[in-house]
């Protein structure tokens, strides 16, 4: 079994991708032992030798914070905070995100800047390592003071409630606790704050996206490289002279990796009859190659994010500090992931052109890619639905960011909506994901009328294996079924 040692060293989103795929145990390195134990020793005589109140830790939370509570409460203080705040509603979150969560929000704590127990972070490694994920909700984080919905439906287990998913069997918090002989946690001062009061929830759904959107920019490549020749488009717009006196770093990859991906291809080389191509396939190097670029730069603030420490108070024992602040405020992450949900939307816009300019009898080829149109629709209705899901995305790229509503009676009054940025950019991402496989159903179909020629070998290959799990189409079917094989074919490319 490969484990991964939580430390306050660097964690890149690649780490991630590997820990998650490659099913990985977590175990707590030795300096992040020391600091979570130095941390809350610190904290504790703090408390014994502070007489002014600290919020959150011996005051109340929100707009609550002028009221003190007694030493003998703060533990229940503390859950009493998880369990008000476990007020998810919506859809679940679905169980990959959940995992993800779990592990960031453990990395989070290891840095020593929370003031929790060690035996609370070592109960959120076992359960990762259990595959207990608690059953958290989409809706109800403002994505500042935090996620503090999703993150108390996260953490109820740690307090014997709420309910977990464990080997896809959900069960309750208390079963599983009797199951592995786990106590419920008894928080200390401060810990309820440190498990809430961190931007969690938005920053595994940003470390999804941008390995999702990672994988999304190059299979569009691929695909576009197949439509493209499909068409029997030109490939002189993808000369680097061209993207050497606009060198954006995307376009220039983009031109790059298409001109690779048709190399050695007879339909790219022949003589054509048209001077221009569209601007879906034209302009590929130029709109593929921007969202590339969105992605690289949202990727450095999530790697940014998942390397800090966001509850609040902040404690920081080596400069003998505890400060109320606000780095639990997602307004970082919510730019970023609306930038994101814009880049890869524009990436399910473009293919979707593409699928119309290969239906709409142009180019030698037949009009909805059938033999005999008319009798036949064809392919006339998959770009119906990749229309209808192009549209979606784009209501969908509305900005959560900009909007903001007061809360907890004014001390809480402008709050990023990051929450509500990661969730819609996770239907976008998979609405591009289908959108993609449609057009990759259209190219794969229209190719075949261009035979006798050939594409390039890379080409060939790719379509050789998609073959293998979808047909040419001589005469109409049901088409849903071949849709979904190419949703999935695409899933595992890269």
């Amino acid at each position: 079994m490969k484990t991964h040692q939580i430390s306050p060293a660097h964690l890149s989103i690649a780490d991630v991708k590997t820990i998650l795929s490659e099913n990985y145990q977590l175990q707590l390195s030795d300096e992040s032992v020391r600091r979570i134990k130095a941390c809350r020793t610190y904290l504790d005589k703090q408390m014994e030798e502070q007489q002014e109140p600290i919020y959150g830790i011996t005051t109340g939370f929100g707009s609550l914070c002028n009221i003190s509570i007694g030493h003998t409460e703060l533990s229940q203080l503390q859950r009493n905070l998880v369990m008000s705040h476990a007020c998810g509603c919506g859809e679940e979150v679905p169980q990959e995100i959940v995992r993800i969560i779990l592990l960031l929000k453990i990395q989070s704590l290891s840095y020593g800047y929370s003031g929790v127990q060690l035996a609370t972070v070592e109960r959120l490694v076992a359960m990762y390592n259990q595959g207990v994920l608690p059953v958290v909700y989409q809706q109800g984080s403002l994505g500042a003071s935090g996620d503090l919905a999703p993150l108390a439906h996260l953490c109820l287990p740690l307090l014997g409630l709420g309910e977990v998913i464990c080997k896809n069997i959900r069960t309750t918090a208390a079963e599983i606790n009797r199951q592995f002989g786990w106590q419920p946690i008894e928080l200390q001062s401060k810990e309820g704050l440190a498990l809430l009061n961190g931007t969690q929830f938005m920053s595994a759904y940003a470390v999804y996206a941008v390995i999702k959107a990672e994988q999304l920019s190059a299979v569009a490549d691929v695909v576009a490289a197949l439509s493209l020749d499909a068409y029997d488009g030109r490939i002189e717009p993808f000369n680097h002279a061209v993207h050497a006196v606009r060198p954006h770093n995307g376009q220039i990859a983009t031109a790059a990796r298409i001109c690779e991906l048709l190399a050695d291809s007879e339909i790219a080389a022949q003589k054509k009859m048209h001077v221009q191509d569209p601007y879906s396939f034209r302009c590929v190097p130029q709109v593929h190659g921007a969202s590339k670029d969105a992605i690289a730069y949202v990727k450095q603030i999530v790697t940014t994010e998942i390397n800090s420490a966001t509850d609040n108070p902040t404690v920081i024992p080596d400069k003998g500090l505890i400060i109320s602040a606000g780095n639990f405020h997602g307004q970082p992450l919510a730019l970023a992931m609306d930038f994101l949900a814009i880049a890869v939307a524009e990436l399910g816009s473009i293919s979707g052109q593409r699928t119309y300019q290969l239906i709409a009898g142009k180019r030698g080829l037949p009009p909805f890619l059938v033999a005999t149109p008319g009798l036949n629709s064809g392919f006339m209705i998959p770009q119906y639905t990749a229309a209808s899901i192009v549209s979606q995305s784009k209501q969908l790229c509305t900005p959560a960011s900009v909007d903001s509503i007061e809360s907890s009676q004014g001390q809480e009054d402008h709050v990023s909506m990051g929450a509500n940025a990661a969730t819609k950019l996770y239907r976008i991402l998979h609405n591009t994901q289908r959108v993609i496989a449609i057009e990759l159903f259209n190219a794969a179909q229209a190719l075949e009328f261009r035979r006798p020629l050939h594409s390039s070998p890379t080409i060939e290959q790719l379509v050789a294996d998609y073959r293998k799990h979808v047909p040419f189409i001589d005469t109409d079917t049901v088409m849903y079924l071949h849709i979904d094989k190419s949703i999935t074919f695409i899933d595992c490319l890269y």
